[in-house]
């Protein structure tokens, strides 16, 4: 439930972040990198590095909710 919920999260950055870019090619397309403003690897490669920076990211928090016991947890709340 934790890493889905900051998947979903993560999907929505990520796509709103990828629609702004391609919003913005004519800005892309002035910076010197040597890459053209529409360059799939490089939209891929930075779509994966996030991805699997949320994923980690949900992976602590996720491994801490299922070492907890339930009984203690409904106890608290």
């Amino acid at each position: 439930m934790v890493i889905g919920q900051g998947g979903r999260l993560a999907s929505v950055g990520i796509a709103v972040g990828l629609a702004g870019s391609f919003a913005l090619t004519r800005v892309l397309e002035e910076m010197p990198f040597g890459i053209s403003s529409s360059d799939a690897l490089t939209f891929v490669g930075a779509t994966l590095v996030l991805a699997s920076v949320a994923v980690f990211a949900s992976l602590m928090p996720a491994l801490r909710a299922a070492r907890v016991d339930p009984v203690t947890a409904l106890r608290q709340e």
